[in-house]
């Protein structure tokens, strides 16, 4: 049976790289032929260009060029939905759309929207897309493109929970209804387009509070359960499917994390940094665009109370007394220290947006979370990094390298490191997998995987704006 830990090839098709920078022989470009791609934008294949331009490593260029447009050429299908625009985005190797990661994946070309209305369709489609699958089921992470078939995904199909048709995945993850205000709000502040926030949108809204209400858990476990027959105890919750018990302190429990796997302890604290930081990007929607106040109040009253709680809540101290933010808490006193390269995790904080980068309990973690503080951070012979416990142990996320590319973007001899790790992890594929041995990277999993891809060509191109020179550099 196919699920997300396995290797599913891409079976991407070949095409010629642009005349201006023809890389040597081995480095044909991985892009799907012209006529195959799925979707195109000129502005996306401008940018391309100019970044390609600024990159001296030939290797590093080449792996840009190929990821960047990934999430293009590959994973998106659109069409119409009651006369306006419709964007199914695929993770890539699985024929479905999660809400973050079709989020994430999109956000590399948030800012040539402005001045391409092919990229502005593309993000009216996903956005009203995204509106349509809370609203169906709030708590799923992953949908259908035909919101009336059933399931085909094998570890899905005997799911002990309320499946409905349209809904691919039903595991409960804060993030999932975190990224979409992101894309929301990021969407608008880069080109000052109002069109998608339509009633359908403010009704999604709602329901994301709603249901962050509901999983404060008050008073009473709420309507959400989840049960999966597996030998892997990631994949299921226990305590008949209401996951292991919280004390309502006011965070918002979580049956999973951003890696589908469950939670130790259900208040996953980065995932309730996003949400606080999300939902004031709701409220600031809510009231600019929509005029709905009730709304705004409603998103800033629960952001507010969430923020308390994880003062309170969200800290620990490590063995050798330094204060960091826990990965996860129960409410109860109990908290677990690790990080995951899933974002949002601790290491990626800052990056969106929850923490500046030079807060000091912020720092703290983040080197804690990137040492053997951390029983998922390894160091290899190949690569050193973060994984997780989805994959196992001496596996290292590419992902968790390029966050921290991110977090440490004024620090060239990091950064230097950071690159070459991540040129030397793609097995000579051309793209970022989701893991890969510490030791040997031609053991990875997923050779498509649009979120990574998209990450890596983010990277890229903002350190083209912060770090010129370091991309003038070969290898």
């Amino acid at each position: 049976m196919i699920d997300r830990r396995t290797l599913i090839g891409s079976g991407l098709a070949l095409a010629t790289t642009p005349a201006f920078a023809r890389p040597a022989p081995a480095f044909v470009s991985k892009r799907p032929a012209p006529a195959d791609r799925r979707f195109v934008s000129k502005a996306v294949e401008r940018e391309i260009l100019r970044v390609s331009k600024q990159i001296a490593d030939p290797k590093l260029r080449w792996m840009f060029a190929n990821c960047y447009p990934n999430t293009l050429d590959t994973t998106v299908k659109m069409s119409t939905v009651d006369g306006k625009p419709d964007a199914f985005v695929i993770t890539g190797d699985i024929d479905a759309l999660w809400l973050r990661d079709s989020s994430a994946q999109v956000r590399p070309y948030l800012h040539l929207a402005k001045d391409d209305a092919d990229l502005r369709r593309l993000y009216h489609g996903l956005i009203a897309r995204q509106a349509r699958c809370i609203l169906l089921d709030p708590y799923a992470n992953a949908f259908l493109e035909d919101p009336n078939a059933r399931t085909q995904l094998g570890w899905a199909l005997h799911d002990r929970t309320e499946m409905k048709p349209g809904v691919a995945e039903r595991k409960w993850e804060i993030d999932s209804l975190c990224y979409p205000i992101r894309l929301a709000h990021d969407y608008w502040k880069a080109t000052g387009d109002t069109a998608p926030f339509d009633a359908t949108w403010a009704e999604s809204a709602r329901a994301i509070v709603r249901t962050f209400r509901e999983q404060q858990r008050k008073t009473g476990p709420g309507p959400y359960r989840f049960q999966r027959g597996s030998e892997r105890p990631t994949e299921t919750l226990m305590l008949d499917g209401y996951g292991a018990p919280t004390r309502p302190v006011g965070l918002i429990h979580s049956g999973f994390r951003p890696s589908d796997d469950a939670c130790v302890y259900p208040f996953l604290i980065p995932a309730n940094y996003f949400a606080v930081t999300t939902l004031r990007e709701l409220a600031v929607l809510a009231i600019t665009v929509r005029q709905d106040a009730a709304l705004a109040n409603d998103a800033t009253a629960l952001a507010d109370e969430v923020a308390a709680a994880l003062r309170s809540y969200g800290t620990m101290r490590l063995r050798d007394g330094r204060e960091v933010i826990a990965y996860e808490a129960d409410g109860f006193g109990n908290t677990l220290f690790m990080d995951d390269a899933n974002v949002p995790s601790l290491s990626s904080l800052a990056y969106l947006r929850c923490f500046d980068r030079n807060d000091a309990l912020w720092q703290r973690t983040a080197a804690a979370a990137w040492s053997e503080a951390n029983p998922y951070w390894s160091r290899g012979k190949v690569v050193e990094g973060i994984g997780g416990p989805h994959v196992g142990l001496g596996h290292v996320w590419p992902m968790s390298l390029i966050m921290r590319g991110f977090s440490y973007d004024g620090d060239l001899p990091t950064l230097r490191t950071i690159m070459r790790m991540l040129s030397s992890s793609d097995a000579g594929t051309g793209f970022i997998h989701e893991a890969v041995d510490q030791d040997d990277p031609s053991k990875f999993t997923r050779d498509w995987f649009a979120w990574a891809n998209g990450l890596f060509g983010e990277l890229l191109v903002h350190l083209a704006a912060v770090q010129p020179k370091l991309l003038q550099e070969t290898l």
